[in-house]
């Protein structure tokens, strides 16, 4: 869509209907995810399996999503994002269904699989779909308000998730994602009608394909796998493949990863970076804080839920604010604040013991929301507007691949810690005092991790406004 001439209501109708739609999409992945974290002891029991099975229902979604973005954001490049987007989203329907009627693992896994590859369509595509068809002055908002149905998924996730769980089985959980994907579905087939975007890029990179894809896979894989032998063998393997890989990219015709943006471009560079930093920093403190607050305080998880959802609910409503920011002054600014002040709030969380107040708690989660909302939106604005327009589908599916990788590190890291803390044991009373150790010493972790966010978010210097 043209964004220069006068806008027609037309065309005010179809931006508002696309940006509701992408925003569905935005919000479905995290509210997968959290609402099946919830579901996944139902899951076990359902299908008789081990936990080192059990970690593969996120991890298999995870990795497939991971693994595709980048190569995702090259072919809505040269086809259109917004075919991708609605082929993303005609497969992320079907197997959310199949998913729910899945009566054996392997299959679910599959389903699973394919779940995340179709969600890789749709939030890989979504930011670059709305950085193009909306002119720059209006970035900050709308990419604020699809930042908010991100963050919404995450809220509504927890509760929502439970209350299906516990009163309609987890299967519900899988029909209500379909039902979404499908609503998707009609929206696009009635009201909008796919263009035909026009790019230069004409060839799609294979090789470049068969070497990321392996090579994020191993290490993800091997980073899980510490400290074990195999964890460090896989480690070693990826390393190599990433450096084959980088050194074919840099001599490619049309890169599936175009490494010329990050060594021009030191706003796209240090954004990805800080993006990469954050989510390192902040992913798992809703999965050590719910663990605290069933072990250690009692809560069940329904009141441990509500507790959490201090610092999603912040981000959601603070989002769009921090976007419409972002328009008037430079998001190296908002952003770095933002990073700072998630910092300080895991910061302080790194005083957490046994006596921990709730209320301490609710408050250091909040400070962790705004944080998060005066970061992300802006950070996002920044990376998008680096770019030019050919390069929006690679520059978003880039910027999605960092917060995949953002989420994997911090449970990596947190994994790795339980290991060296804990051990391979269960968490009862008699290891509560080195439980407590292994989460104080995860938020000193994630506090250095923003202390360098912060430079990151600080050195990659000013956008250029049209």
């Amino acid at each position: 869509m043209n964004t220069s001439r006068a806008d027609t209501p037309r065309d005010t109708q179809k931006r508002n209907i696309i940006l509701f739609v992408t925003t569905i999409g935005s919000f479905l992945t995290p509210f997968m995810g959290s609402s099946l974290n919830v579901a996944l002891p139902a899951l076990g029991n359902e299908f008789n399996i081990n936990a080192l099975l059990l970690s593969w229902i996120p991890t298999s979604y995870l990795l497939a999503a991971a693994m595709c973005l980048v190569p995702i954001g090259r072919i809505a490049d040269i086809m259109g994002r917004q075919k991708v987007f609605f082929y993303g989203v005609i497969i992320f329907g079907i197997f959310s269904f199949l998913c729910s009627m899945a009566r054996d693992f392997l299959f679910f896994i599959v389903c699973r699989i394919f779940q995340g590859i179709g969600g890789a369509m749709i939030f890989g595509t979504a930011v670059a779909i709305l950085t193009g068809i909306f002119p720059i002055q209006q970035r900050g908002r709308v990419l604020g308000i699809n930042v908010a149905g991100v963050y919404l998924g995450l809220s509504l996730g927890p509760i929502l998730g439970g209350i299906l769980t516990q009163n309609l089985g987890w299967r519900s959980i899988f029909y209500l994602n379909a039902f979404l994907g499908f609503l998707m579905f009609f929206l696009i087939i009635i009201f909008l009608k796919l263009e035909k975007e026009k790019f230069t890029l004409k060839n799609f990179d294979y090789i470049g394909t068969l070497f990321y894809s392996p090579m994020l896979f191993l290490l993800m894989y091997g980073f899980s796998l510490l400290p074990q032998i195999l964890g460090f063998v896989l480690l070693l393997i990826g390393i190599i493949f990433l450096f084959i890989f980088i050194r074919f990219e840099m001599n490619a015709i049309q890169p599936l990863l175009n490494f010329g943006l990050f060594k021009a471009n030191p706003v796209f560079l240090f954004s990805n970076l800080a993006a990469l930093i954050n989510y390192s920093a902040t992913n798992a403190v809703s999965f050590l804080l719910s663990l605290y607050l069933q072990y250690i305080k009692g809560y069940p998880p329904q009141q441990a839920g509500i507790i959490l959802i201090a610092q999603p609910l912040t981000m959601t409503l603070l989002s769009p604010v921090a976007g419409r920011l972002s328009d008037r002054l430079q998001p190296q600014i908002i952003a770095s604040t933002g990073m700072g002040l998630t910092g300080l709030g895991l910061f302080f969380l790194s005083f957490i013991n046994s006596s921990f107040s709730v209320d301490s708690i609710i408050i250091y989660l909040l400070i962790l929301g705004l944080g998060f909302a005066l970061f992300s939106s802006p950070n996002t604005n920044a990376v998008m507007s680096s770019v030019e327009k050919a390069n929006y589908g690679i520059a978003s599916s880039t910027l999605a691949t960092m917060r995949l990788l953002g989420q994997m590190s911090s449970m990596g890291i947190v994994m790795l810690i339980f290991s060296l803390i804990l051990g391979r044991i269960k968490i009862t009373p008699e290891v509560y005092p080195l439980f407590i150790n292994a989460l104080k010493i995860a938020f000193y972790i994630f506090t250095g991790l923003c202390i360098f966010g912060v430079y990151a978010s600080l050195k990659r210097g000013k956008i250029k406004r049209e």
